[in-house]
């Protein structure tokens, strides 16, 4: 009887190792279907966030284009290639000025009709400027257009614009720097601070050549920015408190626009954004098309001149490929 059961429990372990056995290789099966079905395709199909941006982690000087010792921090971007030209000290921390002013643009252009009509506050009137500080005139109780207001901040640079502008999207300049701030920091401009929507110095407002390039790059993803930049001069209406009109007219600063320097050879430069202080130089951005209507962004920053900006802005302009 002993035997007996023994035997009967190893023919039962035997038999349940068979159907054991049996149950892995089909669920073996069942995992080598799943995994060819599913495994050796492409599933993801998304965009990589950085795939279409120039990128430069160290300088790149070709030789013969530019002397690095005269330079501070300067850039060549490549839109359409993605590609970076010419980059000199192009993640060293300095003070924007008024280039600070391309962020307030591509702000106001995100989150507010263009066409709404502002009246400007006693913080945005032109009398709560320093007289040699730029502005475009405007006063406490004036109306006019988000618009018109963006043609005197990017032409103009007006300081009293980029206040208006600021209180009209965020209710206040404190607010407006916050929104600034998200804005850098979603573009990846991580080594940027802003305290004001215009720029005029603060040791706590900074950024860096690459991270004006990321912002100018996603202002220059709206029409309406670069129809702003591109126009010479804009005429404007303004209604005064007491409901009278006048006119005025504003330009743009940069000395190509102006006449003051001469153009790049064969190059067409659009507009863009000037920017000067004490602190932080002479400084100059901007979009140019190259012969094909690719896009170029160039930059200088703390320049010790006018002369010395237009010089190497220039040199680097002249020597994008699609300009030989």
């Amino acid at each position: 009887m002993r035997c007996t059961g023994r035997i009967f429990r190893l023919m039962a372990v035997i038999f349940l190792s068979v159907i054991l056995a049996s149950g892995c290789r089909e669920a073996e099966e069942v995992t080598v279907v799943y995994e060819t079905e599913n495994y050796n395709r492409d599933i993801y199909r998304g965009e990589l966030w950085a795939q279409n941006l120039c990128v430069a982690s160290q300088n790149i000087v070709p030789e013969g284009i530019l002397d690095p010792s005269t330079l501070h921090a300067s850039g060549l971007f490549d839109v359409n290639n993605s590609k970076v030209d010419f980059a000199c000290n192009i993640h060293e921390r300095l003070y924007p000025a008024s280039t600070t002013k391309i962020m307030t643009a591509l702000l106001a252009i995100k989150h507010t009709d263009l066409d709404a009509v502002t009246t400007v506050s006693v913080n945005a009137s032109s009398t709560s400027f320093a007289p040699d500080e730029s502005k475009c005139g405007i006063v406490t109780g004036d109306q006019l257009t988000v618009r018109d207001l963006l043609h005197g901040l990017m032409l103009r640079s007006g300081n009293d614009a980029a206040v208006a502008i600021a209180e009209h999207v965020a209710g206040s300049v404190e607010a407006f720097a916050q929104m600034m701030n998200e804005e850098a920091r979603s573009l990846m401009a991580t080594n940027t601070h802003f305290v004001n929507p215009h720029g005029l110095h603060d040791t706590d407002h900074y950024t860096t050549a690459y991270d004006l390039y990321l912002i100018f790059n996603e202002c220059i993803r709206h029409q309406e920015f670069i129809d702003i930049i591109g126009t010479p001069q804009y005429t404007v209406q303004i209604t005064g408190a007491d409901g009278s009109v006048r006119q005025m007219s504003w330009a743009q600063t940069n000395y190509y626009a102006s006449g003051k320097a001469e153009l790049p050879v064969g190059a067409a430069v659009v507009g863009g954004k000037t920017g000067t202080t004490n602190e932080a130089g002479n400084c100059l951005i901007l979009l140019n098309k190259g012969a094909g209507d690719e896009n170029y962004i160039s930059i200088v920053m703390g320049a010790v001149s006018k002369e010395l900006l237009y010089q190497d802005m220039t040199a680097m302009i002249n020597n994008i490929p699609a300009y030989q």
